[in-house]
This record gives structure tokens, C-alpha cells and sequence, in this order.
């Protein structure tokens, strides 16, 4: 998958100019634009070292590093699936780094060359404006009370939804069969799903990003977000070093002060789960879900033939 995108959209990132001469650190991320802005303003104002950051999404920014192979600028990548950090560190591209302020952080999201900033979550994304009852579980949503009201990320855009569509469908496609019978969609990806939710033309997510729809909940949005009790799947969010990086003492403390108080309180503030098993956040954290077991070499050597099965089934 990673591979695909890399070389997609490398014309038009070809365009965009780096912008980061003078930066100390440059970070690409594909994380939310509140985040990385605080997270530069917090790390400039305790270490000096000014940070000049491109945030987009993971295809914007993953053709954006293949445009520049040539002269690379990235410092510091931080990416929306760990499959980026696997597939870097295969390449050889990483720089081992274990920073004192990952102690805490569980093995499961670490590795000698990439640690989560913070973690997501899939979950139903519910709109209780919706004249439809609110629902528990997964199958909930192939119910005849959400006829024709339910949208599903689009598993090829979403590595996340992917993921999720693979847990659930280890034993056939029979529950994907289920929602395409009852009109469910697919959508798009993550916001082309959640937006009708919140203009109310449809009434669930299956499968939506948890701190999307967490943070539209704060600021008022009809929302609902609801973990399915037979589990989910999470999307660890990793932060990583390159090693073309001229500025790799600098790139590491951008790293400790990710996972630093400050830093997963930040995160913690932007509705993703904190890295550290022992920082809190207003919301369910990884101990609260039910997580699903995702063996990441298997389902993406198998990848193509999940999205062909899952497309033949919403192609009816």
C-alpha cells in the first residue's frame, strides 16, 4: 500500500515548495493541523529550535518526500498507520532512537526505530438527530432501521478502515454482505464518510476515525461515538527520525518532547489516546477497547484480495 502511495501525486507535490531552509527541525505529519501547531509552538518556546512543519494527508505527504528523494528536507515523519514505520525501517530509512520519555509508552506501540505520538481508534460514529435507535454493535448497522442511512470509509483510501475490515471479516464477508444488502455506502475516505453523518443525510459511520468525530462532539456537533463491546482496531500514530536528516540531535528532542507531559497533553487535548500508558485523557483509552488482533505481515500480504472481495460486495 505505502509503496502505491509514494508514487502517486508525485507531480503535483513537485510543485510545493519546502519552505524549510531556515527551519531547525522539519516535520511532515499527517496528524491534524491543530496538533502539530501546538505541538511546534510548545517545543520552540522550551528548546529555541523552531520547527517547520507540512501537514496533509498521508498520500499528500508521502509523494511529497518521494518528490524531494533527490534532496530530501524531512526531519521528522509522522505518519497515520504503522505501516509507514514499517515499511521506512525495511528501507533502511530510520535512525534507531529510544527516548527516555517512551518508558511508559507499551511495547506493542514502539519499535527500535518508531514510537506513537498518540492513538486512534475505529469506532460507529452515530448522529442521535437521526430518528434512528442508537446503536451497540457492528451489526446494529445492517438492521432495517438504518436502511440506506449508513457510510463506510473506503478501505483502499483508509489504511485504518482496511485494517478494520480485515478483523471483521476474518471469517467471510458475510456482516459486509449484510450492510451492502441494507444500502450502506462506501464513501470515500475518513471525513467523505463522517460529513453526511453530521449534515444529518445519514445516520452512522461504520468504522469512522474516534477523535474526528470526538472533537466534532466537543464543539457541538450531533455525535455520537460508540465502541462496539466485540472490539475494534486501533491506528498507532508513529513519529520516526529519518536518516538523511542533518539535524538529528535537534529531530530527537522533537521526539522527547512529543512524549513528554507537555507533549501527550497535547495530544491528550486533540482527542487521540496518549502514547503513554500513564497519561490520561477525557475519552476511552486503549485499556477501556476491546482490540481486535491485527497481524499486520498477513493482512497486508494479503491486501489485494480483501479490497477486491470487500468491492465485489458493495459492487452488487
Amino acid at each position: 500500500m505505502l509503496k502505491t502511495m509514494l508514487r502517486a501525486g508525485v507531480t503535483a507535490a513537485a510543485l510545493l515548495t519546502a519552505g524549510s531552509a531556515l527551519a531547525d527541525v522539519t516535520v511532515y505529519t499527517a496528524g491534524p493541523a491543530s496538533l502539530i501547531e501546538k505541538l511546534a509552538a510548545g517545543f520552540t518556546e522550551e528548546t529555541g529550535v523552531k520547527v517547520e512543519f507540512f501537514q496533509a494527508t498521508t498520500g499528500k505527504v508521502m509523494a511529497r518526500i518521494e518528490a524531494e528523494a533527490s534532496n530530501p528536507v524531512v526531519d521528522v515523519l509522522i505518519s497515520a498507520s504503522w505501516d509507514t514505520a514499517t515499511d521506512f525501517a525495511e528501507r533502511g530509512w530510520l535512525v534507531p532512537y529510544t527516548s527516555p520519555n517512551a518508558a511508559t509508552v507499551p511495547d506493542f506501540l514502539k519499535t527500535e526505530t518508531a514510537v506513537a505520538q498518540g492513538v486512534a481508534a475505529l469506532a460507529i460514529a452515530w448522529n442521535p438527530a437521526s430518528g434512528t435507535p442508537k446503536p451497540a454493535e457492528w451489526a446494529d448497522l445492517a438492521k432495517p432501521e438504518y436502511k440506506d442511512l449508513v457510510n463506510l470509509p473506503d478501505p483502499a483510501q483508509s489504511g485504518s478502515a482496511f485494517e478494520l475490515v480485515s478483523a471483521l471479516s476474518a471469517d467471510g464477508m458475510g456482516l459486509f454482505e449484510s450492510l451492502a444488502a441494507n444500502g450502506a455506502i462506501v464513501a470515500g475516505a475518513n471525513a467523505e464518510a463522517l460529513n453526511p453523518v453530521l449534515q444529518g443525510a445519514k445516520a452512522a459511520v461504520f468504522g469512522a476515525v474516534d477523535y474526528i468525530s470526538l472533537n466534532g462532539k466537543a464543539k457541538g456537533e450531533s455525535i455520537e461515538v460508540i465502541f462496539p463491546e466485540t472490539g475494534t482496531v486501533i491506528a498507532p500514530r508513529p513519529v520516526m527520525i529519518l536518516n538523511w536528516s542533518k539535524n538529528q540531535d535537534d529531530a530527537k528532542k522533537f521526539v522527547d518532547y512529543v512524549l513528554s507531559d507537555a507533549g501527550q497533553a497535547i495530544v491528550a487535548g486533540t482527542s487521540l489516546m496518549p502514547a503513554r500508558a500513564d497519561v490520561t485523557a477525557d475519552r476511552p483509552l486503549i485499556a477501556d477497547l476491546k482490540i481486535l488482533p491485527v497481524d499486520a505481515e498477513a493482512v497486508y500480504g494479503k491486501r489485494a484480495e480483501t479490497l477486491e472481495a470487500f468491492s465485489k460486495v458493495f459492487a452488487k
